[in-house]
């Protein structure tokens, strides 16, 4: 008998438990304004190196022109020390002031197209064709930071 009151009591505390672990935005957690484009990507593992020059080359320099335009505020990669395991091995992210940012800007392309100008554009999609040989786009999210009170 004291087992079954034993174990309805737990039972009993694990679903309340669980009633006053709900929380709520800007009372127990602040999401911020800014948001991350990441984009999960699976290289062959033998071409990690061959993929980040190619990244080098395209990726990185276009990302630096768009962050001294100030169209976004940072960008960054990292590549899985294990890359065989799980189902991407390199994680690219682009960080925005807001999703605002991410908005169709005629004004803001063309003043990155005059910065980037048609031969790094020749380069870039010399470059990019070869990329489905060597790697797989398995997931693209847009996040936010979130920070508990």
């Amino acid at each position: 008998m004291k087992l079954r009151q034993l174990l309805t009591g737990l039972i009993l505390f694990c679903f309340a438990g669980s009633a006053l672990a709900d929380l709520e935005p800007w009372k127990d957690y602040d999401i911020e304004e800014g948001v991350t484009n990441v984009t999960t990507v699976k290289v062959d593992s033998n071409m990690i190196d061959k993929y980040l020059e190619g990244l080098r080359q395209t990726w990185a320099p276009a990302n630096e022109i768009q962050k001294e335009l100030g169209h976004i505020e940072g960008y960054w990669i990292h590549v899985s020390q294990l890359p065989n395991s799980g189902d991407f091995n390199v994680v690219l992210g682009t960080d925005f002031k807001s999703s605002a940012s991410l908005q169709p800007d005629k004004a803001k392309y063309d003043a990155f197209m005059k910065k980037w100008g048609e031969e790094n554009q020749k380069k870039s999609d010399e470059i990019v064709v070869t990329y489905p040989n060597i790697r797989e786009i398995t997931g693209e999210y847009m996040m936010r930071k979130v920070t508990f009170k």
